[in-house]
C-alpha cells in the first residue's frame, strides 16, 4: 500500500532551530524525522512512499540522492577502505516518488496533486512528516476495512498540561479540568483514505477543513482512538524532548527495533 507523506510546508515554529532545514529533515539522532516515519511504515510492510515536497524540495531529495547507509547500519570496512560490505541496509527496498506540490499549497493541494501517482490503489496511507507513535498499524487498517468508510485518522490525547476552563453567559466561570481528565482528542494523522477521498476535495480546500465535514456529514470519517505513545514536533521544546528520549534509548516509535531494545513507554 502506498504512503503519501506532506513535506512541503514552512515549520514555521521550528525556525529557531534551523532556517536552512526543512522541518522533515530536522534530525533526531542520525537520521531526520521524516526517516523516522517513514521507516515506522516500513516496518508494517508499507514501503513506496510519495513525498509531497515544497518548501526546501531540493535538502530532501538531496538527502536520498546522496544517502549514506552505514550511518544507521552495521558494516565490515576492508582492503583499507576501499570496500564496504553493509550487514543490514535501510532503504534497500524502499520506492520513492518525490513530488513537488507547491511551495504554498495546503494539505489538501498537495493531496490532489499527487492523485496521478496514487492510480490504481483502491486504498492509501497518509501522514504528516512530524508525527511518531507506536501504534499498531494493522490494527487500524483493520478497523477501517471492517467499517468500509472513505477516511480513518488517529484521534489522540494531547499532551500537553493546559486546563480546559468552562464559561457560563456572565463569563462566571463554572469548571476547571485538567486537559488529561476530559474526553478531548485530537488530529493525531495516520490518515487511511479509499481512493474516493479525491471526489471530497474542491479546488484550493483544506482537507481537514471542507472535505473532511463533507466525508461527517455522510458518515464516511471515523477516528481511531490511541492512548499509547504519540508526540509530534511541532516547536524547538518538543525536538529536545524527543532528542532526549532518543539518547536514552527511551523511543517508543522505533517498532521496528526487537522489544527488549525499546522501553515500554508506560514503564
Amino acid at each position: 500500500m502506498k504512503v503519501v507523506l506532506f513535506c512541503g510546508g514552512l515549520g514555521m515554529r521550528l525556525r529557531e532551530y534551523s532556517e536552512s532545514i526543512p522541518k522533515p529533515m530536522v534530525p533526531i539522532g542520525y537520521r531526520p524525522i521524516l526517516w523516522h516515519v517513514m521507516k515506522y511504515y516500513a516496518h508494517f510492510g508499507h514501503k513506496d512512499f510519495v513525498l509531497c515536497l515544497g518548501h526546501a524540495a531540493d535538502v530532501v531529495k538531496k538527502y536520498f540522492l546522496t544517502y549514506e547507509e552505514g550511518i544507521s547500519n552495521d558494516f565490515v570496512l576492508s582492503e583499507g577502505g576501499k570496500r564496504l560490505d553493509l550487514l543490514n541496509t535501510d532503504i534497500s527496498d524502499w520506492r520513492i516518488t518525490f513530488a513537488d506540490t507547491g511551495l504554498t499549497s495546503n494539505i489538501g493541494q498537495r493531496l490532489k496533486a499527487v492523485q496521478k501517482y496514487l492510480e490504481g490503489e483502491e486504498m492509501f496511507l497518509a501522514n504528516y512528516s512530524d508525527g511518531l507513535t507506536d501504534l499498531p498499524l494493522p490494527d487500524q487498517l483493520d478497523q477501517f476495512i471492517k467499517e468500509g468508510k472513505v477516511g480513518s485518522f488517529v484521534c489522540v490525547k494531547p499532551r500537553l498540561s493546559y486546563h480546559i476552563v468552562t464559561l457560563n453567559g456572565r463569563d462566571d466561570i463554572e469548571k476547571i479540568q485538567d486537559m488529561n481528565q476530559t474526553n478531548i482528542r485530537i488530529n493525531g494523522g495516520f490518515f487511511i483514505f479509499k481512493k474516493d477521498i479525491f471526489h471530497y476535495i474542491g479546488q484550493g480546500e483544506e482537507l481537514v477543513r471542507e472535505p473532511f465535514q463533507r466525508l461527517i456529514k455522510e458518515k464516511q470519517l471515523i477516528g481511531y482512538k490511541y492512548d499509547g505513545f504519540w508526540a509530534s514536533m511541532d516547536t524547538f521544546k518538543d525536538k529536545q524532548a524527543l532528542d532526549e528520549m532518543y539518547s536514552h534509548g527511551d523511543a517508543p516509535w522505533e517498532v521496528w527495533k526487537p522489544r527488549s531494545e525499546r522501553k515500554d513507554f508506560f514503564s
